[in-house]
């Protein structure tokens, strides 16, 4: 066969894979071909939904699993020698090596960015490419690991008969705080944006130092009792027995990991603190979940716990670092040693998109002045002042706006979708009840039928409280719109939440991004794949702040009675492959016997030569047998979405 009829994979397999072979690199354990880096940026225009094209490498080279060396990238002999270098070179910085080649069969062009070789890029016979112990050495050089260092950079990464491994990103993310500690850094910051896997990472953190015998007995600390309960039973379920929370305020000293609210080691008085029981060099690793909340401010008592165990190294994750005249993440933690933003998220395609719709009720826009002698519902007399936005729901309240709110609300998820888990953030558990009560009114067909359609989520209701886990939990129905003021807006993994709702005075970035964060994950077994917020609070305006990044798909103000949804024509962005997915979720929840065809979708999808929407089509139509082409009828999506 002539070289000028050979494929870009024939190059592969005839001359790339034996060259690599040739030069002592494992095919099981140390190449992994076709890597798939990101899974595509979601593509949204009206009701129309599709997959961008997904980053993947040719082939990545690693020193032990999930520790990559180098990236090779093949060209058909049509190409030269290096015309695949620049992808390589892009596909080498998003995992964090110094080392790329390019190849179309004759030979290869090698770029070593460890400043060890006489020239960054140089041409190599097919029988010339490095061993991996010659690479392992330069990159370790580069890094400045040696000896104990680099036996701990080293260490294998927990895998289980799921075959999950960590995204390009996390393995970045995870080996930068590995070879920080080794270096014998004690104060560490980790920034991942919501919805990217912290914990997950933070485990495989642990479980490395852990079982390089580097870190002993680690600390888990975190400020919401549903962040420690969802560590212990998820991501950190694999430690078993070695693992225990602390409850009770009871210390048993036997085990090696711990996991604790700061609430339940400490306490207003000195004999109250719990973590003093503990001696202060008890702890090599103390990992501080949502650092920027409690541990960033120098005089909070959370920085009191931090200060005892001094001796621990200390890693710091969070979505949103703070840095204010009187807290700083870091201040204490040190710069990241790592970022992973929403924005890289969105484009990578790992977080969901969304759209934002503001509403400017009339008395937010005019204020609001009572008449001379005006009395409110309980016989006293109001203020003589002008009330505006600020003041709503706060030192004043007007009951005809909330109920306008949640007319509104009412209108959106008629139009896009009654079963949408939908987030409504209040100014406090008042307005939040009053919203309940307005949308219950504004609801009463699905309300009537479904008693807990709309709940209230507040830390003073136990019955509220335990609809928690049923919101979040993507097979469960109801409740599908929860109100909430503070509790919901960081650290519940509301996978399936559609849509936000911003009747809330938002000035803190911080706390906007965690909000906003709610939404951003992606189910694409669920169909939710981009979400939505209504913002009528102006909060929204923070996105012209420049610390924000990840700006939204499209935003929509209606004016006076205009449709609340946005309408599908005049969209900006790209544009959409024919079989892109129509989204509609105007229907009625996906049933249970039919939840097993996402599973064949998913195999579908991922399989070799199906890298379209197309398979979302077959699944539709299973799903829904009236269906025919593309989908398009409310019925059929609302199936595959299963809300």
């Amino acid at each position: 066969m002539p070289e000028s009829a050979l494929s870009e994979r024939d190059v592969c397999t005839k001359f790339i894979t034996p060259a690599l072979e040739r030069a002592g690199w494992d095919m099981q354990s140390q190449i992994r071909e076709e890597v798939s880096l990101t899974a595509g940026k979601v593509l949204v225009r009206g009701k129309l939904v599709a997959r961008g094209k997904s980053k993947r490498a040719d082939y990545v080279l690693y020193h032990r699993p999930n520790v990559p060396l180098a990236v090779v990238e093949a060209k058909d002999p049509e190409h030269g020698v290096g015309d695949g270098m620049q992808q390589a070179l892009e596909y080498a910085e998003m995992l964090g090596v110094p080392f790329a080649f390019s190849s179309n069969g004759s030979g290869f062009l090698f770029h070593d960015a460890t400043g060890a070789s006489n020239k960054v890029e140089t041409g190599l016979k097919l029988e010339e490419f490095p061993s991996p112990e010659t690479l392992w050495q330069r990159l370790c050089a580069w890094r400045k690991l040696s000896g104990d260092a680099a036996r701990i950079a080293a260490q294998d990464y927990y895998s289980d008969a799921s075959g999950k491994t960590p995204r390009y990103y996390q393995i970045k993310a995870i080996n930068r705080v590995v070879e920080a500690v080794a270096q014998g850094q004690n104060r560490i910051l980790l920034v991942m944006a919501t919805g990217t896997g912290k914990t997950y990472t933070a485990f495989q953190i642990i479980w490395r130092l852990w079982k390089a015998q580097v870190k002993r007995r680690i600390l888990f600390l975190a400020d919401r009792n549903i962040l420690v309960d969802q560590t212990r039973t998820n991501d950190f379920k694999p430690f078993g027995g070695a693992m225990t929370k602390i409850t009770n305020r009871k210390v048993d000293k036997s085990f090696e990991v711990y996991l604790a609210l700061y609430q339940a080691i400490t306490g207003n008085e000195e004999s109250k603190d719990i973590f003093k029981q503990f001696s202060p060099d008890f702890f090599d690793l103390i990992i501080v979940d949502e650092c920027h909340r409690g541990s960033a401010a120098a005089d909070s008592a959370w920085r009191e716990v931090l200060e005892y165990f001094q001796s621990a190294t200390q890693l710091g994750l969070t979505a949103t670092p703070k840095e204010t005249a009187d807290v700083s993440t870091s201040y204490y933690f040190g710069d990241p040693v790592y970022t992973y933003s929403l924005k890289q998220g969105i484009e990578d395609g790992f977080l969901a998109p969304y759209k934002v719709v503001r509403i400017d009720l009339d008395k937010d826009l005019t204020g609001w002045r009572p008449e001379r002698g005006k009395l409110d519902k309980n016989g006293y007399e109001i203020e003589d002042r002008i009330y505006n936005q600020q003041d709503f729901d706060r030192a004043l309240v007007l009951e005809k706006r909330t109920e306008i709110v949640a007319k509104r609300v009412a209108e959106f998820l008629e139009a896009t979708g009654r079963y949408s888990k939908t987030i409504v953030f209040c100014e406090d558990i008042d307005h939040a009840e009053r919203m309940r009560q307005a949308l219950v009114n504004a609801c009463p067909q699905m309300c009537s039928k479904h008693r807990k359609y709309v709940m209230r989520i507040t830390g003073d209701s136990d019955e509220g409280k335990a609809e928690l886990d049923p919101f979040i939990d993507p097979e469960s129905t109801f409740p599908v719109i929860v109100t909430t003021s503070k509790l919901m807006s960081t650290g519940v993994d509301a996978q399936t939440c559609r849509v936000i709702v911003l009747d809330q005075t938002i000035q803190s970035m911080t706390e906007f991004k965690q909000i906003i964060g709610r939404g951003t994950r992606i189910r694409e077994d669920y169909g939710k794949l981009y979400f939505a917020i209504l913002d009528f609070k102006k909060a929204t305006e923070l996105f012209a702040d420049p610390d924000f990044d990840g700006d939204p798909v499209r935003i929509y103000e209606p004016k006076g009675e205009e449709t609340i949804v946005p309408p599908d024509d005049e969209e900006p962005g790209d544009e959409l492959p024919p079989d892109a997915l129509e989204v509609s979720t105007a229907c009625t929840p996906m049933p249970k016997e039919s939840r097993a065809s996402r599973l064949a979708w998913l195999m579908l999808r991922d399989s070799p030569g199906n890298r379209s929407a197309t398979p979302w089509q077959g699944l539709a139509k299973r799903s829904c047998p009236t269906m025919s082409g593309r989908p398009s009828c409310s019925r059929g999506e609302e199936m595959i979405s299963g809300a």
